[in-house]
């Protein structure tokens, strides 16, 4: 359509639309000019996983740099998963999820968590989950596509059913955890007594405006930080050394930016919810974090557009909404919600 002539805003790219913060590209800029130009180290630079472990309080052994926070998934999945392994994921989830586990091995169980319930996983969804095949829970705080944020309460309360179960490891992907609108807290520091079973995954992308560098890492305990290392450096080996400078300059420049962008997504995030929640048809809970609006269209199936149409499921409502105004949404059914 948009090759044709037409005017389409497309809402399908998961990226701020900030520009790269200046001292970040600045400091690439002078890491080629010094000729650091050369292969890295497998599990990342010395600087870039310093940087990383001091500000989270562990070790640059806790540290693996990946290109992307994908990357770093297919990883963790591909040194951790045996066929048949179960991976415990809340719906809605973030696309790429289910295909990263399946291709690893694993076999992805979706617990639904409705919109009366924050779209966030219960201590009782979970203990329901659980099965002797079950090797990981897999959390997404603040998340894509629902923007929810799990509280310290609610994390400490999924902690007790966890201890119970000593087999399984939780996977938390925290790419969103600076653009926060409420309090944020990360899995590792609601759950401290299982650290030792923990991985973050983290990245720069998306605080810093930095999807292009292809930048993320994982946080966790040695042993699967090594093993995460083994997969990479018979794949892609170390990540671009140009990137990498260019993180630390990000993490530990000047931290102004993600304050004030924040606001901006906040203003933005409240606009446009109000705006959806005044159509009949159409709902939505105030996202915590993220970018992202995760829209309810159930009130809308089964209307006859004007063109005659009728909107049976989320793909037709995309559809309809492509072709009537020019806006370019991802179908529900992508994160495994259909409505």
């Amino acid at each position: 359509m948009a090759a044709a002539g037409q005017d389409i805003i497309s809402l399908g790219t998961g990226e701020p639309d900030f520009p790269t913060p200046d001292h970040v590209c600045v400091a690439a800029t002078a890491a080629m000019a010094a000729g650091q130009t050369r292969y890295t180290p497998t599990a990342g630079t010395e600087d870039l996983r310093l940087a990383i472990a001091a500000d989270a309080g562990v070790k640059a052994q806790n540290v693996i740099i990946s290109t992307g926070a994908k990357q770093v998934l297919s990883n963790l999945f591909l040194a951790s998963l045996n066929s048949g392994d179960e991976v415990i994921c809340p719906t809605p989830f973030w696309t790429s999820y289910r295909d990263i586990i399946k291709f690893s091995g694993g076999c992805l169980v979706e617990v639904a968590c409705p919109s009366d319930q924050g779209f966030k996983i219960t201590p009782q969804q979970l203990e329901a989950a659980i099965t002797p095949a079950t090797r990981w829970l897999l959390l997404n705080t603040p998340s894509n596509p629902s923007g929810a944020i799990y509280s310290l309460g609610e994390l400490k309360v999924l902690a007790e059913v966890l201890r119970a179960h000593p087999d399984i490891w939780i996977a938390s992907d925290e790419i969103y955890e600076h653009i926060a609108y409420t309090p944020f807290t990360s899995v590792r520091t609601a759950m401290p007594d299982l650290v030792d079973r923990i991985v973050v995954i983290n990245g720069v992308s998306k605080a810093y405006s930095m999807t292009g560098w292809r930048i993320g890492w994982a946080i966790g305990p040695e042993p699967v930080i090594k093993a995460m290392s083994a997969v990479q450096g018979q794949s892609t080996s170390g990540t671009c050394s140009i990137s990498q400078a260019a993180a630390v300059a990000a993490l530990t420049g000047n931290q102004a930016l993600i304050t004030s962008r924040r606001a901006a997504f906040k203003s933005r995030r409240d606009r446009v919810v109000a705006s959806i929640n005044e159509n009949p048809l159409l709902e939505c809970i105030l996202p915590e974090g993220a970018f992202y609006v995760f829209v309810s269209c159930e009130k809308a199936l089964g209307q006859i557009a004007p063109g005659g149409s009728k909107i049976a499921d989320d793909m037709t409502f995309c559809a309809y909404v492509l072709e009537s105004v020019g806006l370019a949404l991802i179908p529900g059914r992508a994160f495994s919600r259909k409505t």
